[in-house]
């Protein structure tokens, strides 16, 4: 069995968490902490998970972290830095939810997350936690940065036209819209249902978090920089990312269905539709998935990728479990392989 321990349990990454270890056939949950709420047990919480979860939550100061084999931060960017150095030294593999270990510059994480990196020598080891990029050094890493949820859907859409240099690189544009559980747990005017019902709109224009963590990757992929704006949206929904991705084809004599199949055909949780689709959020609601589908409007020279995950899901939770069954030589798909919910 792997031991795990959860820190920051009681946002909606941290219930997914709970949702998708209590399914795992290889996960003991050993803790689960929240200052707020310990002692307090976790079904009183989420009772959701009455029958699943019969642990309380605990102080961080009190929980007994250094005796899991793994630990996942479910918490704000800035509080994995400060106690993923200890628990590394005490054997304890560390993924993090949050932003704190998927930049290798640390001046750049800096100025977009307006503090200082607590442990910048962690940076140059951490691994960036996309399975579909990076299994083989997810396989043998003990600190995992969970990639972004924005990333994620951005990322996948792209990365086979950046991979087989098919694209100009210097316009790719993601137009990308999210359910309001993106934001978190916290009582936010902005995110009340009266505020975001019957209404869409724009963020972060000027430029948002997940940019340069998208740059990052695809200038990685590129092996040159790369040309991109991101523009997220926020929609009236608990739940899902919507990715609408668009590049110019260098050549457009090329299967790009083909392409995408061949490039995913051996992904568990990457699923190319067939030609002509139009993939829907709520097709991935609960599950790990992402459904992408790639689109050539009238023959022309413009690709339009069409890329959905559920933000909690893949774009989080699901994703950094599948990173522990890669880093335990688990099932990749273990605890995972739940149907998506309909309606």
């Amino acid at each position: 069995m792997i031991k795990t321990g959860i820190v920051g349990g009681t946002g909606y990454t941290g219930v997914e968490l709970l949702r998708l270890l209590a399914m795992h056939p290889q996960a003991e949950l050993q803790a689960i902490t929240s200052r707020a709420e310990a002692g307090t047990p976790v079904a009183d919480i989420f009772p959701n998970l009455r029958g699943h979860v019969d642990i309380a939550f605990s102080d961080p100061n009190d929980a007994s972290l250094t005796d899991c084999d793994v630990v996942f931060f479910a918490t704000p960017n800035g509080i994995a830095m400060q106690h993923a150095p200890a628990l590394l030294e005490a054997g304890v593999k560390v993924i993090d939810l949050a932003a704190d270990f998927r930049f290798k510059d640390a001046a750049l994480w800096e100025q977009w997350y307006g503090m200082t990196h607590a442990c910048p020598e962690l940076l140059a080891e951490a691994v960036y936690g996309l399975p579909e990029i990076n299994r083989e050094a997810v396989r043998d890493a003990r600190l995992i940065g969970n990639a972004g949820c924005y990333p994620t859907a951005v990322e996948l859409g792209f990365m086979p036209l950046i991979e087989n240099s098919l694209i100009d690189l210097e316009r790719l544009v993601a137009d990308c819209k999210s359910g309001a559980s993106g934001a978190g747990r916290s009582a936010t005017v902005g995110l009340l249902m009266s505020e975001i019902n019957e209404s869409v709109k724009a963020y972060g224009v000027q430029g948002h978090r997940h940019l340069p963590e998208i740059r990052q990757v695809l200038t990685s992929l590129a092996a040159q920089p790369v040309g991109l704006t991101f523009v997220p949206h926020l929609m009236p929904m608990t739940r899902g990312i919507h990715a609408t991705l668009y590049a110019t084809l260098k050549n457009t004599d090329v299967d790009l269905q083909a392409l995408f199949e061949q490039r995913y055909r051996n992904e568990a949780f990457v699923d190319i539709l067939p030609a002509g689709s139009h993939p829907e959020t709520r097709t991935v609601r609960g599950g790990n998935n992402c459904r992408i589908a790639v689109h050539r409007p009238q023959d022309g020279d413009t690709v339009v990728v069409l890329s959905v995950i559920d933000n909690l899901v893949k774009g989080a939770a699901g994703q950094a479990v599948q990173n522990m069954n890669i880093m335990f030589g688990e099932d990749e798909k273990a605890g995972l392989d739940g149907v998506a919910l309909l309606p």
